[in-house]
């Protein structure tokens, strides 16, 4: 796979930049680059970063050469705590970063973007630490980490091994990188660490939501009920669109379906309201989809640089990440109730008063076996985990960098947060999944829509039936995994 700057990006690029890809910066595009870069070296007049020194201490000159100016800008970064974050949160982040400098606006040296996508085709990926960024001038702290390593400073990954920056620079045959004052801070002025976390969450959300529309098709179809509920009549009177896309996708993987009669005239809402809930969802990630798309385009940078007829030198808060922290909290929040959903709908599942009597906790034999049960234990943790964390971030600003970042978003520890729900939820559509796997084994009816029946055939090809007990921690993510991948 091959890239070419500046975009615009996708969700899929965030995620390819996992492994090492090669990303190009296209003639035209290295033509503006240069022309920025040449416009500020003759620029008149005070320049943020470049002449003055940061944040609250803007009104004070700044080093007298530009390799000082660097470790004026970055080396007083260096305040992060906590474990690295996931490397492939930092290598979509060098690649979010690389596509805003390369839009030729921020007057960085050519030679930056270029470090950024040579480290990108290798696995050398800086070492950051989790704590530290307020999301409003940017992912100061982090992205400074990042920069610092590709400078041969700090630490780094290569290959995933942990290492002083400049071995794992050596090693993965890349040279050092040289940095003015400009460029530094062009490198931290933004926030591509929480526009890159944002970005994979976001991307492994859209794949477990349509997990739940798979597994809810299989879990009603395995349960004999009347699939009235996703009538499109019905749905049209809603009004809402997100619930006409889910109710047409679950209407087609029951196609054929044939009610068993031994259902109630009125399933649980987590069955009955699930094209209204999942519907919700989808519109709800629509707008995510729609606040990643402009970041994924976006100059996120200060000051910006207008090399055209007026030779503009313009400051002011491209960097300020208050659209995607207003994101992932709603994605938080869509994570939370489709947690909710899986968790309810396993509880259907393994519970004899309502599963259409199948054991319970669909045990091969209960009491000396336990089917379930370990499995339902940990998906009420893992609901319980998401829904104690999804209080809003971006409300809970406080001033900092003496009141000159004096209303800040948080959307890093936003974004950070749904990151890590993201990975819950798959293991809890995972849960679902081998609980349906498991009821076919203990007596539940074969299914009746060929492409439930389809879903269950692979399922119960990856997923040896529970009998006797064995821990299933792998096996919840072999069906997570699968079902993910069902198209």
């Amino acid at each position: 796979m091959a890239l070419d700057l500046p975009g615009p990006l996708h969700l899929d690029d965030l995620h390819a930049a996992a492994s090492p890809i090669a990303v190009g910066l296209p003639a035209p595009a290295r033509a503006a680059v240069t022309e920025g870069r040449a416009f500020l070296a003759g620029a008149r007049g005070p320049i943020y970063g470049s002449t003055t020194g940061f944040g609250a201490l803007v009104g004070y000159a700044g080093r007298a050469t530009g390799a000082d100016q660097a470790d004026n800008t970055l080396a007083h970064l260096g305040a992060g705590q906590g474990p690295d974050l996931p490397l492939p949160i930092v290598r979509a982040a060098l690649l979010v970063r690389a596509g805003s400098l390369a839009r030729g606006l921020s007057g960085v040296s050519p030679h930056v973007i270029d470090a950024l996508t040579a480290a990108l085709g290798t696995t050398f990926t800086p070492a950051v630490p989790r704590y530290g960024s307020v999301g409003a001038s940017g992912d100061l702290i982090p992205l400074a980490y990042a920069a610092q390593a590709l400078r041969g400073r700090g630490h780094a990954y290569l290959d995933g091994a942990r290492l002083p920056a400049a071995d794992a620079l050596e090693k993965a045959g890349l040279a050092p990188l040289t940095l003015d004052g400009r460029d530094a801070l062009a490198l931290v002025n933004g926030v591509s660490v929480t526009t890159a976390a944002l970005g994979l969450a976001q991307r492994a959300v859209h794949r477990s939501h349509r997990s739940l529309q798979l597994l809810t098709a299989l879990l009603a179809d395995t349960l004999g009920c009347d699939p009235q509920f996703l009538d499109a009549r019905l749905i049209a009177a809603y009004s809402h669109p997100g619930a006409a896309r889910v109710a047409s996708f679950m209407r087609a993987r029951l196609a054929g379906a044939v009610p068993s009669g031994d259902r109630p005239l009125q399933e649980p809402y987590s069955i009955r309201c699930a094209p209204q809930l999942l519907g919700a969802a989808s519109d709800a990630l629509s707008y995510i989809d729609g606040v990643l798309a402009a970041d994924l385009v976006s100059v996120s940078d200060n000051p910006l640089l207008f090399p055209g007829t007026d030779g503009a030198v313009l400051h002011g808060g491209n960097f300020f990440g208050q659209p995607a922290a207003f994101a992932a909290d709603h994605l938080a929040l869509v994570i939370a109730q489709l947690a909710n959903l899986a968790e309810r709908q396993l509880d259907l599942l393994v519970d004899p008063a309502r599963n259409t009597g199948l054991p319970p906790m669909l045990a091969a034999g209960p009491g000396q076996q336990h089917g379930l049960q370990g499995v339902q234990l940990a998906t009420t943790a893992f609901a319980a985990h998401i829904r104690r964390d999804a209080t809003p971030a971006g409300m809970q600003s406080l001033p900092t960098n003496l009141h000159n970042q004096d209303v800040v978003p948080f959307g890093t520890q936003a974004a950070l947060r749904a990151y890590d729900q993201a990975e819950l939820l798959h293991l809890l559509c995972g849960s679902l999944a081998l609980g349906l796997r498991q009821a076919a084994y203990v007596g539940a009816r074969n299914p009746t829509a060929p492409a439930c029946a389809a879903l269950l055939d692979r399922l119960e090809a990856a997923v040896p039936p529970i009998d006797p007990d064995r821990p299933l921690d792998a096996d919840v993510r072999v069906a997570a995994d699968l079902v993910a991948a069902t198209t």
